[in-house]
């Protein structure tokens, strides 16, 4: 299976990926960061689970060559976890972002949006 995370290179990429899917995950990240290369493994394994194609995607932003969506949305710490809802950045569980490799938090706010992902996929509803 191919790789479910989606590697974004460009804001052209995040604004597209924004616009062709309903729910995204992000994953703001620096090479040079140990708790981004720490929690990585964790993140592969909940978009390997829970992306639907149009409906729920997970990208990897890197801060150092991505330097524009990391300053649009004012990513100061890494990893930063963003989630967005038709394009806009929402709160999931009560937050607006997970900064840190918390494990718990993002499984729970993955798992989240992985059942309203499915619950819309299967009634085939939205514009996507």
């Amino acid at each position: 299976m191919a790789d479910s995370v989606q590697h974004i290179s460009s804001s052209n990429d995040f604004s597209s990926l924004l616009s062709s899917t309903m729910y995204v995950i992000a994953d703001f990240y620096a090479d040079w960061c140990g708790p981004c290369r720490a929690i990585a493994p964790a993140y592969a394994q909940l978009a390997k689970t829970h992306s639907i194609p149009n409906y729920l995607a997970f990208a990897k932003v890197n801060v150092d060559t991505v330097q524009a969506v990391a300053q649009e949305y004012k990513v100061t710490a890494m990893p930063t976890f963003l989630f967005f809802k038709d394009g806009k950045q929402v709160a999931v569980n009560g937050a607006a972002m997970i900064q840190g490799a918390d494990v718990r938090n993002l499984t729970n706010a993955a798992e989240k949006m992985g059942r309203l992902a499915k619950e819309k996929a299967t009634l085939g509803t939205g514009s996507r």
